[in-house]
């Protein structure tokens, strides 16, 4: 625990009251129709959606997460996140104009966009339970559960004490600014929590137990954590960090924010662009944010947090009243930052309240969205008022927030939350990367991925946990249960889709006019139709998937470029830097060109 000086507190209180003001302050405008309360009235410039998502996904958890990963298995084991550049700029290059130019309101909305019937109207309704509240509130008790261990270990809190003054602020500005207070709050909070972040890992090197970065690099408890890329000769390792992740996750499992395809909170803010471009500008700066630059700070302290507490033990021998049944690894970022000085304290202390209100903020708004949308206004009151909708989506605002503020205060480690999340989302992915250029997907399609995956997930882990109790051997080595999954899931859709009806001609017709999705997907439709003298086709608009798939591929290797020389920066591996650098420029420069081609198309 520490003690705040007055300073520190002028600092968190001064962050508190801008926050509410501008909720407060946009709340009348954000009053007036579900359009304004979800999407801001589509309107927003690409820099400010840009940032938001960035804010939103620096969340208390993530520092905490990434330390617990560092801590277990070095730098190296962040590549079971890093490998979401993949979907990131797949969604930045070829997904984002078709979001934006749906038109729809909600992601779920896209259901009946794409599919017709009784199926859709059945997928839209129960996505919105099943993501807008249960995975919804799994992933903000996640963040939730950090903000809990951040109060005990920094200022002494009992869990019900930090769920009551971080939540309620948060639920108060979230549910009377809606999206736009969200957005320009997010703005705010950006810049807050990459200040605490860089400050901190700036100061925390350099404690004397610690002895600087050149000291903490040379540690012995340090040392063996510092590669980026796996040990090549721990095949185990390999296949768990770096070739599942690569090969088969990024592109097969859902999770909130790199969902493949687009979705969820970065598909709302696509979805409140001004247009394609905005969309497509706003989610590269995301990325690149996302991946280049910003885990460095977490991970320089959490290395640090190697030497000055290198085990658990040492965690609880410095803080005695934390819970046996909260200790774990990931308490040593919170641990790390209880050596900060007056001053910095206060806006590390701002920085990680930033970090918790944006991101709770936007699961709120974002989760309220799908309710009031895709379920409350389809399934219960069709003829809702636009105020009455907006009093529905506030109302839902509250209900999350107290739900996901319960579950919370029953968990123990964010870790639990994201390996269940990506289990359940597993080989779900590549129905939503080509549910847009193969006609013949049908909502059968998906609701039978969404089952199978979550069956096949319960039964091994089921399995798992027999074994453990019974003290023999799981099915499946570890690493193998997530390719198993996907790979069950995958043939049981494809068998689903080839044996079910295809989607009604007017439906498949219907998609094609208004998103253009183009490709050899489509042909058997488009010649259909025009054997019924129906033309499909925007002759002035040319098929930029290849160009923008192309455009993710420089991409990827642009971003990770600039990663790696990063870390080689920090590692004072200065050669292997100026190497990437050069290769990041020349990327770079490939990309403009690509980048104007695809713009182009889109025009």
């Amino acid at each position: 625990m520490v003690e705040l000086s007055s300073l520190d507190v002028i600092l968190i209180v001064t962050f508190f009251v801008i926050t509410l003001f501008i909720g407060i302050y946009v709340s009348k405008q954000s009053g007036k129709s579900a359009a304004e309360y979800f999407l801001s009235g589509r309107n927003m410039p690409w820099w400010l959606l840009g940032v938001s998502m960035v804010a939103t996904t620096f969340s208390t958890d993530t520092p905490n997460l990434v330390t617990d990963i560092v801590r277990t298995n070095g730098v190296s084991g962040n590549w079971v996140w890093w490998a979401f550049l993949l979907t990131g700029l797949l969604t930045v290059f070829v997904y984002a104009k078709l979001w934006r130019k749906s038109q729809v309101s909600t992601d779920i909305e896209f259901y009946e966009l794409r599919y017709g019937g009784a199926p859709a109207r059945f997928l839209r309704g129960f996505r919105a339970i099943y993501l807008g509240i249960i995975f919804n509130i799994l992933a903000m008790s996640a963040v939730t559960l950090a903000a809990i261990k951040i109060g005990a270990i920094m200022l002494g809190l009992q869990p019900w004490e930090t769920v009551i003054y971080a939540g309620t602020i948060t639920v108060i500005f979230s549910a009377l600014g809606g999206f736009k207070g969200v957005v320009y709050t997010d703005f705010i909070l950006f810049f807050t929590a990459m200040a605490g972040a860089v400050g901190a890992a700036y100061y925390l090197v350099g404690l004397p137990e610690v002895g600087g970065l050149e000291a903490m690099l040379q540690h012995k408890n340090v040392v063996d954590k510092l590669n980026i890329l796996p040990d090549f000769s721990n095949t185990e390792a390999l296949i768990t960090l770096l070739i599942i992740p690569l090969a088969v996750q990024w592109w097969s499992s859902w999770y909130p924010g790199a969902e493949p395809g687009g979705g969820g909170y970065i598909a709302q803010r696509m979805l409140a662009a001004k247009d394609e471009n905005h969309a497509i500008g706003a989610t590269f700066f995301f990325n690149i944010m996302h991946y280049a630059l910003r885990p460095w700070p977490w991970i320089i302290v959490a290395l640090a947090s190697l030497v000055v507490f290198p085990d658990i033990a040492s965690i609880h021998d410095a803080f005695p009243l934390v819970a046996e049944d909260k200790l774990g690894h990931d308490l040593a970022y919170s641990a790390m930052l209880t050596k900060l000085p007056s001053g910095l304290l206060g806006l590390v202390l701002a920085s990680l309240v930033a970090a918790y209100m944006s991101t709770i903020s936007t699961h709120l708004n974002w989760g309220a969205s799908y309710i009031v949308n895709d379920f409350y206004k389809q399934q219960i009151n069709k003829d809702a008022s636009e105020k009455q909708l907006v009093a529905v989506g506030r109302t839902a605002t509250v209900i999350l927030m107290v739900c996901s503020a319960l579950l919370a205060l029953v968990l123990t480690n964010a870790l639990q939350l994201f390996d269940i999340i990506l289990m359940f989302g597993a080989g779900t992915g590549l129905i939503f990367i080509l549910r847009w250029f193969w006609w013949r997907i049908n909502a059968w399609s998906e609701i039978s991925a969404m089952f199978v995956s979550g069956i096949v997930s319960i039964l091994l882990n089921f399995t798992d946990l027999g074994a453990y109790f019974f003290g023999t051997e799981g099915l499946f080595p570890a690493w193998a249960k997530f390719p198993m999954i996907v790979l069950v899931t995958t043939l049981v859709w494809v068998a689903v889709t080839l044996l079910t009806q295809a989607e009604s001609k007017t439906v498949l017709q219907n998609f094609y006019k208004r998103i253009q999705p183009g490709g050899p997907g489509w042909e058997k439709i488009i010649s259909e139709a025009r054997e019924e003298n129906i033309e499909l086709v925007d002759t002035k608009e040319g098929w930029s998937v290849p160009s923008g798939i192309l455009a993710m591929l420089v991409g990827c290797a642009l971003i990770y470029s600039v990663m790696f020389a990063t870390g080689y920066i920090i590692y004072g591996d200065y050669t292997n830097a100026l190497m990437l650098i050069g290769v990041a420029i020349i990327f770079a420069w490939v990309l403009i060109k690509l980048w104007k081609k695809i713009k182009v198309t889109i025009l």
